[in-house]
């Protein structure tokens, strides 16, 4: 039987954990700068939008989202816990919390190696690629959750 996962709000108490996370999966996240990273995590921990998943009370997936952006900011899961629901119970919680417009987020284009998972992810929660763009000087996709359709009539 499949172990369901669920989100919760972060709290200071998590910041070790979740960077030890970071720190692990780094190479998938270019332009990061841990000290800048630090210091938004702290603040998306004050505004409650830093999700965390735990298993057995460590860190095993973690998400920072937006309300005012209309984004998710970051996500990343363990590798021993991929593809086991902690992603999607992170990003489920993200969409319960998130006011009803349109979410982005970007990730890797299509074609490269570490785009794969996420895209395909992204996907099944109706995500739709978008244009192709650049952070941190490399090629990235947008992706977009179109929840809010406005009337045309």
């Amino acid at each position: 039987m499949k172990k369901q996962y669920h989100a919760e709000f972060a709290d200071e108490a998590c910041v070790s954990d979740w960077l030890g996370l970071v720190n692990m999966v780094a190479d998938d996240f270019p332009g990061l700068v841990i000290a800048d990273y630090t210091e938004t995590l702290l603040k998306n921990i004050a505004r409650q939008t830093a999700l965390c998943v735990k298993d057995n009370g460590n860190i095993v997936g973690i998400l920072l989202f937006s309300p005012n952006q209309h984004c998710l900011s970051c996500m990343a899961v363990h590798p021993q816990y991929r593809r086991q629901g902690v992603a999607s119970a992170l990003i489920s919680e993200m969409l319960r919390l998130m006011p009803d417009v349109d979410i982005s987020v970007t990730t890797y284009r299509e074609g490269d190696e570490k785009g794969i998972a996420p895209r395909a992810l992204y996907q099944r929660f109706n995500f739709v690629p978008e244009e192709l763009c650049m952070e941190f000087d490399y090629p990235v996709q947008r992706f977009v959750l179109h929840r809010f359709r406005k009337n045309l009539n």
